[in-house]
């Protein structure tokens, strides 16, 4: 079973390959160059994406808030609600800027968004409302253990900063 078609083989195929370099003809040479050219930018381009974002990062680090070891279950279910509800604000705005890049583009997205917030309205209202059972059951074992708890209001912060007045 033969590899090339009956009329072609390796030796035919440098002959004909070494009668076209020994022809004269002037487009030849800077044709040969610019396809060599076009070759090589390929092959480089191929190369340069290979290596693009797998090359190892510098160390990332992390730093954790460092909590006072006497605080009571009432002061962290607190910090739980007010971080939930930092959380929610980030995400709204996050959220607005995204929506703001959909019009641009014209990507239709209130349909969707009004279901989406339904949804995290529901689910911010079952989780403050398992956070508050939380709380008062903290709350109820601090009393029973004698504790007077001095935690911080259970108002969440408010989602634009509030001025103070006219200056």
């Amino acid at each position: 079973m033969a590899i090339f078609p009956r009329p072609v083989s390796p030796r035919s195929a440098a002959g004909d390959l070494w009668a076209y370099l020994i022809e004269k003809r002037p487009h030849k040479w800077p044709l040969l160059g610019v396809s060599m050219a076009l070759t090589g930018l390929i092959i480089w381009a191929f190369i340069v994406d290979a290596n693009t974002n797998t090359m190892p990062t510098r160390n990332k680090i992390t730093y954790f808030q460092s909590w006072d070891s006497t605080r009571s279950d009432a002061q962290v279910i607190l910090q739980q609600k007010i971080d939930l509800a930092e959380r929610e604000v980030a995400l709204r705005r996050k959220q607005e800027g995204m929506q703001k890049l959909a019009d641009m583009f014209g990507i239709e997205w209130r349909e969707e968004a009004a279901r989406n917030d339904r949804r995290r309205a529901e689910a911010l209202k079952y989780l403050n409302a398992e956070l508050d059972k939380k709380l008062a059951a903290a709350r109820a074992k601090g009393a029973a253990a004698g504790e007077a708890t001095s935690a911080p209001s259970t108002a969440p912060p408010a989602s634009e900063p509030e001025s103070e007045g006219p200056q």
